[in-house]
């Protein structure tokens, strides 16, 4: 069953973290250098919603990036029931999709409950002082029908954000896989 993202309320700051990378290096938010628009995304490596998108997720943060866009993923899944999104199949996902920024693992799910995430892929675009300014879908491709990966929404969102104006609402909510839980740790 597809789960939406929480519409978290705009201008809230990003949540601190620091986690390890699937390279076995630690990255925090305050190693991420200032830029005019964070783009932080929740993924995995399972789901048929982020497998659909995976190769436009790597093209546009990579087109982005040259136009000041800094990126991060963070898979925040239970492990021990989804095996496949274990670093070493993250790592297998981030070749396959042109991953080229960093991709954390939050075994604890505590940067998921912080950020509110939901679902994979759940996204949280931040402006220069890394307040939300845009949460919602990459674009309209699901499993099931034949709309372009284009990012075509989250483009529009990174054209504002850069270009230090507002996105306006209404946002269209993400929709994917829901975060594997670890028992317990289920957002109230």
């Amino acid at each position: 069953m597809a789960i939406a993202s929480f519409m978290v309320p705009l201008g809230t700051p990003a949540p601190g973290f620091a986690l390890p990378s699937i390279d076995a290096r630690t990255v925090s938010l305050e190693d991420l250098p200032p830029s005019p628009a964070l783009l932080v995304v929740f993924l995995s490596n399972h789901c048929p919603y982020v497998r659909r998108i995976e190769k436009g997720i790597g093209e546009v943060t990579a087109e982005y990036a040259a136009k000041g866009l800094s990126t991060v993923a963070i898979c925040s899944n239970d492990v021990s029931d989804y095996p496949d999104d274990d670093a070493s199949h993250l790592r297998e996902q981030a070749e396959r999709a042109g991953f080229r920024f960093p991709y954390l693992v939050d075994e604890s799910q505590e940067v998921a409950l912080a950020y509110k995430a939901a679902c994979t892929p759940d996204f949280f675009l931040y402006d220069a002082q890394r307040r939300l300014a845009y949460r919602g879908e990459f674009d309209g491709a699901r499993p099931r029908n034949d709309v372009p990966a284009d990012g075509s929404t989250l483009r529009a969102a990174l054209e504002l954000v850069l270009a230090g104006e507002t996105v306006p609402e209404p946002h269209t909510p993400s929709l994917g896989c829901g975060i594997k839980w670890k028992p317990g740790n289920e957002p109230a």
